[in-house]
């Protein structure tokens, strides 16, 4: 009985690093988009950054929807990346 419990412990705390991290949804404005190829360049940008898996931008609404994995990069990562691109972005207040 003890190994199994010291089994099922080792396999929590390996885990736990899995379990901590959650993916995480958010929506980027980014005013400065001025043509149908904008897009294509924020999302390059933001998918080169570690931990963002998904990348949908749309040039009529100016905005850029994000899913990444919140234990790898955040929301300051993301507006640095379109920013660097020549984009500057915010988080939407819709959430």
């Amino acid at each position: 009985m003890k190994a199994l419990t010291a089994l099922l412990g080792l396999a929590l705390l390996s885990n736990a690093g899995g379990a901590l991290a959650a993916t995480r949804t958010v929506t980027l404005t980014v005013p400065t988009m001025d043509c149908a190829t904008c897009p294509v360049t924020i999302r390059v940008a933001l998918l080169k950054v570690p931990g963002v898996s998904q990348a949908k931008v749309s040039y009529e609404r100016r905005e850029a929807r994000v899913v990444f994995d919140d234990a790898k990069t955040d929301v300051a990562a993301l507006t640095r990346a379109t920013d660097s691109a020549g984009y500057p972005s915010f988080l939407a207040d819709k959430q």
